[in-house]
């Protein structure tokens, strides 16, 4: 039998076929297209002179090719010489980037100038199908994963998961400051969080201590957020989204508190609204808003008008880009455990995809949609269903090895106990307006949405049937109750009836499957959209705040669009053909329909933003947030172009300013934390533990505070 030995020194069974691929793939590049019987010639005839050896390598394979091709077919054998070349720069050099994306790779990635071959091995862990799938774009791990599998040998403590959810705070001072002190642990290992406190009764109750009365839930926000701000990591900041419920009495005040510039300048915050709520504004009614103290009893009460209430969540908005909104009864009631009794959640992750119970974590990453479009930008351009069932169903495996490898990462050990009773992963897609574009489709088309419901209808069914299987094999994960995860409305809505059935038969090895984040640096670093959002612009300004230790600003042509004109010799660019949609002609209910079918095949959340144009209205704002309760989305935040909070994509570098002033509070904050170094430089002014000083530096034992880090 004849073996090849691959360049990392693996051997495996011949196969001719791969041959005839690889040839065709060549031939499809050239006037001429494609000989499949040559194909095949070529392939049996290598066999043929191969067949007495008992391993060669791959070189000696291709090198034979060549010389067949240049015989037979000269004007393929360039092609595939040329594909060669680019093969071997991609496996020295990686491929090939713009200044941004060498930025993020070497800043955020890229560990002790490893190879792009010794990254690619460090970040698939051996897993070949995976390597291979990142090397082509189609798959990227999440950039916790990218920044720090495998560093743990040489004795880096980086966790694998982006995210974490803190338990909801207690009512009382010590649970107020233990969160404090998860966050800043969470912080130190590269985690972001996202945390709840609806449970912290409101300004004014009543308190049993030297103070009269409390000072409220609000109160507290800018704690968590200097915590935020305080630690340090590589290549980013600490994230954490900060949210309430729409009963709480603060909640007013929890909505206004970003229209102060100096306030909570560290996290993001959002809002948990309920169908009640909702009902209340569509029929002009009254809301109640309700708390209850246990620890006195007291019961807080007041009749509020929801109308306008909604009236100042929307201008909000409209005005600041917070806070976002998040659809309490949806997220409850839709995912594989909304019918287990003694399962809840306890918040949302930084940027809200991802919906978790307290100390719980998620690993993540993405299947680029846009790689699998065969023949794109031409009339026979479609989508390879059978590619990326094998996709989803490999990156399941994936992830479940990387729960696995993080189990002992995760900085706390409530969040290990948590992970391995659910073990919950959070596999997304990327790519989407891309893929759509390369089809020769208009993003909230009738015909996307109708893709849509195909490809959410395979990646749902995929993934669970992984899970079984892997279920089949290892067992479901701990907490898993049969009786309620087969009654899962989510569970029935989707599943086919032979994914029932393996469900029924071995279990599911995971609580959560599938996401959709931003994707915002994986996406770039590779040149597709992000997440399932339209692309923004054809160009445009891209602030990079925390690559540089100054603002650094980058002029970015959407990748698509060049690829696009490229191919179809367009120079200029109003002559794009009507299915190019960007965020600034797209309308906001074809974008809420896009985001409401892939919900349909999501069982945790989506990450979502809504771009809307300088003139849209606060009236529109609140018309949108309605539309999107009405059309069944976890949750959406806005951003209006031009408004007070200017975001991190750009189009004026006028805006310049208003950026900068998130970077003059980080200094602020600095500069505090400096300051008490120098009055006690052994105590860390974070948690008040040991620093331990070493190399220069001194890093906190208790929380991994370092003032080197910040």
């Amino acid at each position: 039998m004849l073996n090849v030995e691959k360049r990392n020194g693996n051997v495996v069974e011949f196969e001719n076929e791969k041959i005839e691929i690889a040839i065709t793939k060549a031939m499809r590049e050239t006037e001429d297209g494609i000989d499949e019987s040559l194909a095949k010639e070529i392939a049996s005839s290598i066999e043929q002179e191969l067949k007495q050896q008992e391993t060669v390598s791959i070189e000696k394979i291709q090198d034979l090719v060549e010389l067949h091709l240049m015989k037979t077919r000269p004007d393929v054998a360039r092609k595939y010489i040329i594909y060669r070349e680019e093969r071997a720069k991609l496996r020295e050099q990686g491929w090939d980037m713009t200044d941004l994306q060498r930025d993020i790779y070497e800043k955020k990635y890229r560990y002790d100038n490893e190879s792009f071959e010794e990254f690619l091995d460090r970040v698939s862990g051996g897993n070949s199908p995976i390597k291979k799938a990142i090397k082509d774009k189609k798959f990227m791990p999440a950039g916790r994963i990218l920044a720090g599998r495998g560093l743990d040998k040489f004795g880096r403590k980086i966790t694998l998961s982006n995210c974490y959810v803190m338990p909801k705070v207690e009512d009382n001072i010590e649970s107020i400051f233990d969160t404090a002190k998860y966050l800043a642990r969470t912080y130190s290992y590269g985690g972001g969080c996202g945390l709840t406190l609806s449970k912290l009764r409101p300004k004014g109750a009543r308190v049993n201590n030297a103070a009269a009365t409390t000072t409220g839930a609000v109160s507290f926000m800018d704690l968590y957020s200097l915590v935020t701000g305080l630690i340090g990591m590589r290549g980013r900041r600490g994230a954490l989204m900060l949210n309430l419920d729409c009963n709480h009495p603060d909640i007013e005040d929890f909505i206004n508190v970003k229209n102060d510039l100096e306030k909570v300048n560290f996290a993001n915050i959002s809002v948990n609204i309920d169908d009640e709520f909702m009902k209340a504004v569509k029929n002009n009614e009254e809301y109640e808003l309700y708390f209850k103290v246990e620890a006195t009893g007291e019961e807080i009460r007041k009749k509020i008008d929801a109308k306008r209430l909604f009236r100042v969540l929307a201008k909000n908005n409209w005005n600041m880009a917070e806070p976002g909104i998040l659809y309490k009864n949806k997220i409850d009631s839709w995912h594989l455990m909304s019918e287990d009794d003694q399962f809840e959640f306890a918040g949302v992750n930084p940027c809200a995809e991802e919906t978790l119970p307290p100390f719980g974590s998620c690993n993540l990453a993405s299947i680029n949609l846009s790689e699998f479009v065969k023949d794109p930008f031409t009339k026979y351009a479609r989508f390879e269903f059978e590619k990326f069932e094998e996709m989803v169903r490999n990156g399941v495996i994936y992830l479940n090895e990387i729960l696995d490898e993080n189990m002992l990462l995760h900085p706390l050990p409530q969040q290990r106990e948590m992970s391995e009773k659910l073990r919950q992963i959070g596999l997304g897609i990327m790519g989407a307006a891309d893929t759509f574009i390369k089809l020769g489709i208009r993003y909230g088309s009738d015909e996307s949405l109708s893709l849509i419901h195909q490809i959410g209808k395979c990646f749902i069914n995929e993934a669970l049937r992984q899970s079984a299987m892997l279920a089949k094999e290892e067992g479901p994960f701990p907490d898993y109750r049969a009786e309620k995860v087969l009654e899962s409305p989510f569970l029935l809505a989707n599943a086919d009836n032979d994914i029932l059935e393996l469900i029924k038969k071995y279990g599911l090895r995971n609580s959560q499957l599938l996401t959709i984040p931003p994707t915002g640096s994986i996406s770039t670093l590779i040149g597709c959209s992000n997440g399932l959002e339209p692309i923004f612009q054809v160009s445009y300004t891209r602030k990079s705040e925390s690559l540089h230790h100054e603002d650094t600003y980058y002029k970015v042509f959407t990748p698509i669009v060049k690829d696009y004109m490229d191919k179809n010799n367009i120079t200029k660019e109003e002559d794009l053909p009507s299915f190019f949609t960007t965020t600034s002609n797209l309308d906001y209910k074809e974008r809420i329909h896009v985001q409401s079918v892939w919900q349909e095949y999501i069982d945790a959340s989506i990450s979502s933003t809504v771009n809307v144009p300088n003139e849209f209205t606060v009236e529109d704002v609140e018309g949108l947030y309605m539309y999107a309760w009405e059309e069944g989305l976890k949750g959406i935040t806005i951003y209006r172009d031009g408004c007070a909070r200017s975001g991190i994509l750009i189009t004026d570098k006028k805006d310049k300013d208003k950026l900068d002033r998130i970077d003059e509070l980080q200094r602020e904050i600095d500069e505090l934390a400096q300051a008490h170094l120098l009055e006690d430089p052994d105590t860390c002014p974070m948690c008040g533990g040991k620093l331990n000083h070493s190399g220069g530096c001194a890093e906190c034992q208790d929380c991994g505070y370092s003032p080197c880090s910040i």
